[in-house]
């Protein structure tokens, strides 16, 4: 099946930043693909490079656009706060920055400073743990692919009373941008700590739910994605996929 990705957010955006902040490719190869015409929306070949996607259009690449995407690179990295997931505004500090050979856990080449790693679903500035930066196309459909069934674990304080009628709502009865969101499992560890595992991740996500049901996300962690664990790597470090992890995660998206 091919790649594609539906845009769910409120504003259009240019093609090329929506399919680096979709984990597909960099600007410049969404701009190469664009420019050999292998990038659709809604089933209409893109020529114009400068083209934005609308809210609820779909986005797909051709067949061979996704096995040019299909080698490269995955990084796994304990995100603090503070750095932003992909293409930083202007002031942000971009993950990547913290590439460098100190900062590296095990062995492994450190990736060039100008390498195309797109986050592979997005941590926000405001949250910390386990990301992936990769220009691997078939780890991307993996992970966040339209028909990817692997879930995704958070570690969630929060402040405000949190009750059962609250946590009922939070596993399933929100709705966010007009769409009714998938069912989440959401337990209570201790009052004020609770622990999300995900099916899916709209922008901001577990903040907008929280807020909805009226709690303060105060910290929030990504622990796992799938059968890949954040373990024990300290705040700031990173390390290669291997390739046993690249399998479980290409097999754990199918089941």
């Amino acid at each position: 099946m091919r790649v594609s990705r539906t845009h769910d957010g409120a504003e259009p955006v240019r093609l090329n930043k929506f399919m680096g902040q979709s984990g597909l490719c960099s600007r410049r190869e969404a701009d190469a693909l664009i420019a050999e015409g292998l990038v659709f929306l809604d089933g209409e070949t893109v020529t114009d490079a400068g083209r934005k996607i609308q809210p609820g259009q779909t986005l797909t690449l051709a067949d061979r656009a996704e096995a040019v995407l299909a080698e490269g690179v995955t990084i796994v990295m304990n995100k603090p706060v503070g750095h932003v997931s992909g293409q930083p505004e202007p002031g942000k500090t971009p993950a990547v920055r913290l590439l460098t050979a100190a900062n590296r856990v095990g062995e492994g080449e450190v990736p060039a400073r100008d390498a195309s790693l797109p986050p592979i679903g997005r941590l926000d500035e405001d949250s910390r743990g386990l990301l992936l930066l990769s220009s691997d196309g078939v780890v991307a459909k993996a992970v966040i692919g339209p028909d990817s069934d692997l879930d995704k674990e958070y570690l969630v304080r929060v402040s405000g009373d949190v009750t059962e009628k609250k946590l009922a709502m939070l596993r399933h009865g929100l709705m966010l941008d007009g769409r009714v969101l998938k069912p989440a499992r959401v337990t209570r560890m201790e009052q004020n700590r609770l622990r999300f595992v995900l099916k899916e991740g709209r922008n901001r996500q577990i903040r907008r739910m929280c807020d909805m049901v009226g709690l303060d996300v105060t910290d929030l962690i990504r622990i796992r994605i799938g059968p890949l664990k954040l373990d024990n790597m300290p705040e700031g470090r990173w390390r290669l996929l291997t390739a046993d992890e690249r399998a479980a995660l290409i097999a754990g998206s199918k089941t």
